[in-house]
């Protein structure tokens, strides 16, 4: 059996369609304050916010492992 990561109870990983859902051993779905405190507390970052001198350079990056690395041919 798993643990949650942010209060360390024994849990059970459930498909509910296409998503994954922790459950309790008592069958009820697994939701702890810490997690949810965790899940409110994400920052979310304007491209503006970023300095352009580091987007250039991760952009650089990007571009470089793209040229090393042709796409594969596909077989039809």
């Amino acid at each position: 059996m798993a643990k949650c990561r942010f209060c360390n109870k024994e849990i059970t990983w459930m498909k509910d369609g296409r998503k994954n859902v922790p459950v309790e051993s008592d069958g009820t779905t697994h939701k702890c304050d810490e997690m949810v405190n965790s899940r409110n507390s994400y920052r979310t970052v304007e491209v503006k916010e970023i300095d352009p001198e580091l987007l250039k350079q991760y952009e650089q990056a990007i571009n470089d492992k793209a040229a090393k690395h042709p796409p594969k041919k596909k077989n039809y």
